[in-house]
């Protein structure tokens, strides 16, 4: 489980990276042809691994409910998220993963039912999970590079 913890934790820090330079206003920009922004991205990430990881395993979420149902799929940016807020997003972004190693290590995750995954992946184990998780931080994190680019592109 390690292993899944640090292939997360890495490209969290480099879209962490990639966004550092960015004011208010570009995280909350959608651009023409997108349905969302990256600030909803970094939550977005934030929401999945908790319903993936804890809510699917009949546990309660360990970040706030706000960092979490606004951001499940098939939602979109619903407000403009100032900078305290982007702040406490940038912080979770991390310590949510931080909090799941240290549930994993617990051995909270004992109950897991199997499920069929959007993209056609059959989830029947929380190592599935992990294993699952990479996968879409990677989908995302191509969408928030695109994102970035079309921001840059509009807002300059």
């Amino acid at each position: 489980m390690a292993k899944s913890i640090e292939i997360i934790k890495k490209p969290r820090h480099f879209i962490l990276d990639l966004v550092k330079d960015l004011n208010t206003e570009q995280l909350n920009h959608i651009p023409k042809g997108f349905n969302n922004n990256l600030v909803w991205n970094l939550a977005h990430l934030i929401s999945g691994q908790q319903g993936i990881c804890y809510t699917r395993s009949g546990l309660s979420i360990v970040v706030d409910d706000k960092y979490y149902t606004p951001f499940r799929p098939d939602t979109k940016p619903e407000r403009f998220i100032d900078s305290e807020e982007i702040t406490l997003i940038r912080e979770l972004f991390l310590t949510s993963i931080d909090q799941l190693e240290t549930d994993i290590q617990n051995k909270i995750f004992i109950n897991y039912p199997t499920w069929l995954s959007r993209y056609g992946n059959n989830i029947t184990s929380f190592d599935d999970a992990m294993d699952f998780l990479p996968f879409h931080e990677g989908l995302h994190c191509g969408y928030i590079m695109a994102l970035k680019r079309a921001v840059l592109n509009e807002l300059e």
